[in-house]
């Protein structure tokens, strides 16, 4: 039992050397509540109830106003105010969004600019600014609207504030929530010589910290952070930039050796408190065609108290004169327990140039002394300085350290062959099942889905928002990941989802440079919809039941005199005579306030919806409870029972152009940055003329149960329809809808006569992404339908289902493709 309490704690505090790639964007606890009220504070307040606690986004507890509202009479000038956060520890923030006062919607309040600050310490703040030195973010132009910015550079630190920028023209209140990750690295600031500019050619060259947050002087700068943390990686060409319209050499810090007589330059790094270092990794460039070169040797010098060890790390890494293209180079430490690093680079050539640099660091053995007796019972303030303990101490330090090198054998045997080898079944019920059900929140938390529990609370944890940047990464996490991920890089941009899941919407600012969320309304999110009129229920005949969830129904109905409520661009089948068939989703009138907001929003999403293959939805019952959604159902049902019951003689003419409708309704979803999440035929419905059109609610159907993946006896994800980086990597794009289209292009070319893999038990065909991740030529492949002509299935079918998804097709591409096809 000790033994496990003592791995549990090692591995919250030792850097995870298997985690997988992901975006550092989620919410920090602003709106989820994680953040406690006592780590929100300010300088002052208009009222006490327009206190700092009520400065949380969106987040509505029905106490106060809804918002933090500084008292500007105390403040003449208006711009000393500020919302502070204490988020704890270090954390690596990149975007923060901000909204006006609700005050049951009679707030008018809102910060039209602002300011961010920030201090790793408490004590020392640093006023944010963009890469271009702008400090003012522009903010609200209303009240509700959620306006998203993002920190470009990111910022790291434990304390963040908010100061509105007003004119006191105009009375401000504030609404905020952070989004980043935790900082595992624990760099606290980093100090070096100021950069140099080199003359190319007749171009100047900028190699300086151009984001460095510390003091300059004497040609150095001390105690701060700024490029070599920001997770930007210099190109291979010093020449380009990752960021647009930056100078020439801008992602890179770099020096000339004619500067440095001692052939070195130093680099100090100070940490949170005393590690124990396993690693180092810094990002070089190395094209010598223009004098820049790796470092030749590089040593490093520790610190755990007042005084550097003698006993220096020296590492030389492999000269290459091959390849110019930039890298890691990754510098052991062996272990070092320090708090405070010095390197000293060594010139191989006339520049040394470098973009990022990254620790890697363990347990502490003052800590694992410590640990060992509080497992055992022990106090450590008194037993550590008891000279007579020393023995024991050490047996206990030996027997920890024995305890480790078992915990190690058994994960590498237990984890690092069974997953990346032979991906087994212990592993998927040990390991993925735990992430697939992490994934379960983002997945089926809105429908009337088949969870349990995923739906009744929102974890904003796993709620991440999407990176405007593609080339955006967090720092520390990816450049730890495992060797055999270092050709999965591909960014999987995350995006709003259409199916089983909450659906937000980003819309792009004028300027390209930030985007706005809209929580609970703007034109899309809008509280009132004029063109989506209340349906009398008593003009719904029920017909039979489809499917239910743990927060509502789906029904079959027949509405009566629906027509009269349509907008004239809605061409629905069904005459004025006759009652027109429905799906109806119901809201149960237990439902929670959270399940409750979410229906109302895919309401107003779905209200917005225009496109000739994508269900539509046609009127509400929201006046009472319980509240419903009324959305077209095609005279012919879905279209996997479609082609499997009543239509197995189709030619693949007609198949295909069943698929054409498809790719066309998807292609429209992803012009929006929608992503499906579970394109399926199930969840494509079937009219008049073999007309079809992209549905959501094929998971909430009894019929389907078998097409989900269960965890503990509940349908959670639709696997055999899924691409191998949502399985194992939980990342969900337009570039994974691409791959369920290629399964669902092949449902229809079979007929559906089969389920996708259906020779595969669930476990395999988690165990054949695992194949497809490693790439070694094992995966397997759904085999080509005996209709399908052979150019279909050789340059778009398997296409879609490429490994790397920037190389999958477009759903433009898809639907062009399929169209000549049709030539």
């Amino acid at each position: 039992m000790y033994v496990l309490k003592i791995h549990h704690l090692r591995k919250t505090w030792i850097s995870d050397a298997l985690c997988v790639l992901e975006i550092c964007r989620y919410p920090l606890g602003m709106t989820g509540g994680q953040i406690q009220d006592e780590d929100i504070s300010a300088s002052s307040q208009w009222s006490e109830s327009t206190a700092a606690r009520f400065g949380r986004l969106d987040f509505d507890n029905g106490d106060g106003d809804g918002a933090w509202c500084p008292d500007v009479a105390s403040e003449p000038d208006g711009l000393k105010e500020y919302l502070q956060v204490d988020l704890r520890s270090l954390h690596f923030v990149t975007l923060v969004g901000t909204q006006g006062r609700h005050a049951d919607g009679m707030g008018k309040e809102y910060a039209q600019r602002y300011r961010v600050q920030y201090s790793r310490d408490g004590s020392s703040w640093v006023g944010w600014k963009d890469r271009k030195g702008r400090q003012v973010i522009e903010g609200n132009r209303n009240t509700y609207d959620v306006v998203l910015k993002d920190l470009e550079p990111p910022i790291i630190a434990r304390f963040v504030r908010f100061l509105p920028v007003t004119d006191l023209s105009q009375f401000v209140c504030m609404r905020v929530e952070l989004y980043g990750c935790e900082w595992l690295d624990g760099l606290m600031s980093y100090s070096i010589p100021e950069g140099h500019q080199m003359i190319y050619r007749g171009l100047d060259v900028f190699f300086n910290d151009s984001v460095y947050d510390g003091v300059s002087a004497d040609r150095s700068e001390f105690t701060g952070l700024g490029q070599l943390t920001d997770g930007t990686w210099g190109l291979d060409d010093f020449l380009h930039s990752h960021v647009y319209a930056m100078w020439p050499g801008y992602d890179y810090v770099g020096w000339s050796n004619k500067s440095f007589p001692k052939g070195y330059v130093e680099i100090f790094f100070e940490f949170d408190h005393v590690r124990n270092f396993t690693s180092m990794k810094v990002h070089c460039s190395n094209m010598f065609s223009r004098g820049v070169k790796l470092f030749r040797q590089v040593t490093c010098f520790f610190r755990s108290g007042s005084e550097w060890e003698a006993d220096p790390v020296t590492f030389r890494p492999a000269e290459d004169r091959v390849t110019q293209a930039s890298r890691f180079v990754a510098v052991p430490l062996g272990d070092r327990t320090a708090s405070a690093i010095k390197c000293r680079f060594h010139f191989s050539d006339l520049w040394m140039l470098f973009s990022e640099v990254a620790f890697q660091s363990g347990l502490k053995p003052h800590m694992l002394l410590t640990l060992s007796l509080v497992v055992l019972g022990e106090d450590p303030t008194h037993k550590v300085d008891d000279s007579n303990t020393r023995i024991l101490i050490g047996c206990l330090v030996a027997i920890i350290a024995i305890l480790f090198t078992i915990i190690v054998i058994i994960l590498w045997r237990q984890v690092w062959q069974k997953m990346l080898e032979k991906a087994s079944r212990r592993m998927l019920d040990d390991e993925l099942t735990a992430r697939l059900a992490v994934q379960t929140r983002a997945f089926s938390s809105h429908h009337s889905s088949l969870s349990s529990e995923c739906g009744s609370t929102s974890n904003s944890t796993y709620e991440r928002i999407f990176p405007l940047c593609a080339d955006y990464q967090e720092p520390s996490r990816l450049i730890r990941k495992l060797p055999e991920f270092a050709q999965s890089t591909e960014h999987l941009d995350g995006a709003p989802h259409y199916a089983e899941a909450d659906i937000i919407s980003l819309q792009e600012s004028s300027d390209n440079s930030s985007n706005s969320i809209t929580a609970a309304s703007m034109t899309l999110f809008s509280s009132t919809d004029s063109s989506m009129r209340e349906f009398p229920r008593q003009k719904l005949t029920f017909k039979e039941k489809l499917g239910e969830g743990q927060f509502g129904e789906v029904h079959l109905c027949e509405a009566d005199g629906m027509q009269d409520f349509l907008d004239e661009d809605l061409s629905i089948e069904g005459t004025n005579e006759s009652p027109l068939l429905v799906a109806v989703k119901t809201l149960r009138e237990d439902a929670n306030k959270n399940a409750r907001n979410d229906f109302l929003k895919e309401i107003r999403i779905m209200s917005r919806l225009r496109d000739p293959n994508i269900v539509r939805l046609l009127a509400v019952c929201v006046d009472t409870d319980p509240l419903c959604m009324i959305t077209e159902y095609m005279e012919n049902g879905d279209l996997n029972q479609f082609l499997f019951v009543e239509n197995t003689k189709e030619t693949s003419q007609h198949l295909i152009g069943m698929a054409v409708q498809i790719a066309s309704g998807m292609k429209y979803l992803s012009s929006l940055n929608f992503v499906h999440r579970d394109l399926a035929t199930r969840n494509c419905l079937v009219g008049r003329n073999f007309t079809i059109k992209i549905a959501d609610f094929g998971m909430s159907r009894n019929l389907y149960r078998g097409d989900y993946y269960r965890i503990q006896g509940r349908a959670v994800l639709p696997i055999r329809w899924m691409s191998w980086e949502s399985i194992l990597l939980g990342k969900f794009t337009m570039a994974s809808d691409v791959w369920a289209f290629g399964v669902t292009l092949w449902e229809i070319l079979t007929l559906c006569e089969e389920q996708p893999y259906s020779q595969l038990s669930d476990e395999q065909v988690i165990e054949n992404t695992g194949e497809f991740f490693r790439d070694h030529g094992k995966q397997v492949y759904l085999p080509k339908p005996p209709c399908c002509p052979d150019k279909v299935y050789t340059e778009l079918m398997l296409s879609c289902w490429r490994r790397n998804a920037k190389q999958r097709p477009s759903f433009q591409e898809i639907h062009a493709q399929l169209n000549e096809s049709l030539a």
